[in-house]
């Protein structure tokens, strides 16, 4: 075989095998049929009637991760809900219920006027300081009934400036207001940072009768952010708690005059709430949207909780193939060669949520087209087999202001869709 024979040879060869090894880099086809639990919400949905893009929250789901919730804290901790991550009056109430807790953690001016008129039996923390102005308005135009601000509203107070501030607002209304101090544990997005800082807040509440401290508030989810390489996330643990300890001594030893009540050491969040078992300073925990499990709360520490909240959209078109717009035909069907899961198209009716397709399985957006919050394209092998009318079932990313979008909620118990649910208003 002469020199260019050889080379001629061991090219095409070469040639040969990388084509073999890029087929064999292919995407594998996926997908599949709802399964059974998602074929019986898309058929609780279609009997029900349903049109359009639903929030369906299964109630049975919410019950057990309540449970397992419960089981963690033992006792040994107070519980408090965080209603913006669960903003529905009967969610709620019905979490209150399994919870034996009447306290919530209110983040807005509008769901504080809210809880005060339609609950006024509840015990408000905030759960970020507002302007003074914020909280003028809420003493301006609260509802005359049983809620008593003095007593079941504490403010959270990030700053010497912002306590002044509502010192002069506790003088100008003649009233009595409850303080929470913010402490930075690790997370730095605010809240007091030093000890010197800490006593002069306690020194202003000495010398104003109308200031009332109830207690400390150290959020410290931040810790799981913490890549666990080389301890660091196990020393950003130890390292909150330390701070709160040594925050709590401060102002107990301030000289403070301690109310009857008992003050509220508030910590946690759904990322972190199984960290803390009452042995350390903090005597409450904050807990939402572990409720419900989004997906950005797919943890070690949470797995043994359930996803219990869906968006269900109802398909409009789905096709066998994907036929992409004018001018990028040749795209589409190169892309469709590679990829098996994109052969397929289904068109939503909605979309652009902060949530992903999960059944039924195999479904992606479409790197191509793009998101729409008018008609989203799904892509998928077609093994998908929806037909218009089906459902796509999305799983929110988060609950907050996701649960809001959709209009009642839609709540499935026991395997019937059993009622429906009003939420918040969509409100900063």
């Amino acid at each position: 075989m002469t020199l260019t024979s050889r080379r001629t040879f061991l090219l095409g060869t070469g040639a040969a095998v990388a084509a073999v090894g890029a087929v064999a880099l292919r995407p594998a086809t996926q997908g599949a049929p709802h399964q059974a639990y998602f074929a019986h919400l898309n058929k609780l949905l279609k009997d029900a009637g349903v049109g359009t893009p639903t929030l369906a929250l299964d109630l049975d789901r919410v019950r057990a991760n309540a449970q397992q919730v419960m089981g963690h804290i033992g006792g040994r901790m107070a519980l408090r809900l965080v209603n913006k991550s669960l903003p529905c009056l009967p969610l709620l109430d019905e979490l209150s219920k399994q919870c034996g807790t009447q306290r919530q953690m209110v983040f807005s001016l509008p769901y504080l006027q809210l809880v005060a008129k339609e609950r006024p039996h509840v015990n408000v923390l905030m759960g970020k300081p507002l302007p003074v102005s914020a909280a003028a308005a809420f003493y301006r135009d609260r509802a005359v009934n049983t809620f008593e601000p003095a007593r079941q509203l504490q403010w959270l107070i990030d700053t010497p400036e912002r306590l002044a501030q509502y010192r002069d607002l506790a003088r100008q209304l003649h009233t009595p207001i409850q303080v929470n101090i913010e402490i930075d544990v690790g997370l730095h997005r605010g809240g007091v940072s030093s000890d010197e800082a800490l006593r002069h807040m306690a020194q202003q509440i000495k010398e104003e009768p109308l200031l009332r401290w109830a207690g400390l508030m150290g959020y410290d989810a931040h810790t799981e952010k913490v890549p666990a390489l080389a301890g660091n996330r196990q020393r950003a643990r130890d390292h909150a708690k330390a701070l709160y300890k040594e925050y709590l001594e401060v102002m107990l030893g301030s000289g403070l005059m301690i109310p009857i009540e008992p003050l509220t050491f508030n910590t946690g969040g759904s990322p972190t709430y199984r960290l803390h078992d009452g042995s350390g300073a903090a005597n409450e925990l904050s807990v939402g949207s572990a409720m419900v499990k989004p997906s950005d709360f797919d943890s070690t520490l949470l797995d043994d909780l359930l996803p219990a909240a869906f968006i269900a959209t109802p398909v409009i078109k789905a096709s066998e193939h994907f036929t992409a717009p004018y001018g990028a035909e040749w795209a589409s069907q190169a892309l469709q060669w590679w990829d098996p899961n994109q052969r397929a198209s289904v068109f939503t009716y909605g979309g652009n949520w902060l949530a992903q397709p999960v059944s039924p399985e195999g479904l992606a957006n479409s790197g191509l087209i793009g998101k729409s919050s008018n008609q989203q394209i799904l892509v998928g092998s077609g093994l998908q087999a929806l037909h218009p009318d089906d459902f796509v079932f999305f799983r929110p990313t988060q609950s907050e202001a996701v649960l809001q979008q959709f209009g009642d909620i839609a709540v499935v118990e026991q395997g019937r869709l059993s009622t429906r649910w009003p939420v918040f208003p969509a409100m900063a």
